[in-house]
């Protein structure tokens, strides 16, 4: 696999070549930032702590940032272009185990006006200052331009109350979410132990404890933490085109928590593309570690303390050889 130097936005280069049976669409526009973005500012921002996480909680997570209100990210072009490819790559569904029934992953391996908009630097600049730190592209491109679709069932819910494998996510509006009736976009003002308990007891959130943003339009994102947040797409009412779509990224600083849940995708993503991408990712994490001790290590410091920052150096990438000699996992979630 050939790789370049990678631009200052990203953690490590997209892949120059595509896994197998992969094939790009045929005349795209090329992505114009210019042309495509309408980056705006989110007028709220809500934490963590709001959600109820104890400040120890989120001490190594990458930002004290929950969510964000709706801001516009895509220009009226640009959200038509993004609708547009949405449709041509939806020969790709397919259900991501029980919890999402229609879903296309990997399309930044298909569409190369996906791919740059998911890559953008633009975009990575205003996501960083909304989350307070820098973040990049996530480096597994499977995790970027994911696009859930609405269930062929109606009153189905389009994703059931989870949080994310990734860290840090948006949710675009690919369609206006004003032509449809249902499928909400809600997350829980709660934590993920809250959300567990409730669903040990067979609930699910309750509407008092809810959130669903008001988009002003298909273009419009809201900026996420996924990991610790607990959100899902609610059901359809009646039969109409929703799509949204989610494009993940990482913290700059490895050292800080990585938050991703790589094991569940072994049931959801094609193993010709996610295996490579994990061990890259991993071995990312694990070099960059590696490099600060290399740089930052001073005379006298004691074995035991060294011993630590090796083990917490390569930790990362002894994790991802363990899951993956472990093999597939039950991809958890809270119903509804």
């Amino acid at each position: 696999m050939q790789r370049t130097t990678a631009p200052r936005h990203l953690v490590m280069p997209f892949p120059e070549s595509q896994p197998p049976g992969y094939t790009w669409l045929d005349d795209e526009p090329p992505f114009d930032p210019n042309l495509h973005l309408a980056l705006e500012t989110p007028g709220e921002i809500v934490l963590l702590t709001d959600l109820g996480y104890a400040t120890e909680e989120i001490a190594d997570k990458a930002t004290p940032v929950a969510a964000s209100s709706p801001f516009r990210l895509l220009s009226d072009e640009g959200a038509d272009v993004m609708a547009e490819t949405a449709r041509r790559l939806d020969t790709f569904i397919k259900p991501a185990g029980e919890r999402i029934e229609r879903v296309v992953r990997g399309g930044c391996y298909r569409s190369r006006w996906l791919r740059d908009l998911c890559l953008s630097q633009e975009v990575a600049e205003h996501l960083s200052a909304i989350y307070g730190l820098p973040v990049a592209p996530h480096a597994m491109p499977t995790q970027l331009g994911h696009i859930n679709y609405a269930p062929a069932t109606l009153q189905k819910g389009i994703d059931k109350w989870h949080h994310d494998t990734l860290p840090l996510d948006y949710v675009l509006m690919v369609t206006d979410p004003a032509t449809v009736d249902g499928g909400r976009f809600e997350y829980f003002l709660g934590t993920k132990q809250e959300a567990a308990e409730l669903a040990d007891r067979g609930e699910t959130p309750p509407p008092h404890r809810v959130v669903a943003p008001t988009f002003a339009g298909a273009g419009w994102a809201i900026a996420l933490h996924g990991d610790m947040v607990v959100h899902r797409a609610g059901p359809m009412e009646s039969a109409g085109e929703r799509v949204t779509m989610v494009n993940g990224y990482v913290a700059v600083d490895p050292w800080l928590d990585d938050q991703s849940r790589s094991a569940d995708l072994i049931a959801v993503d094609d193993p010709a593309a996610l295996y490579t991408e994990w061990s890259r990712y991993a071995a990312w994490r694990s070099a960059s570690r590696l490099q600060s001790l290399i740089d930052d290590t001073d005379f006298g410091i004691g074995p035991d303390q060294v011993a630590d920052r090796l083990e917490a150096a390569i930790a990362d990438a002894q994790r991802a050889a363990s899951e993956i000699r472990a093999g597939q996992v039950q991809l958890d979630h809270y119903g509804g």
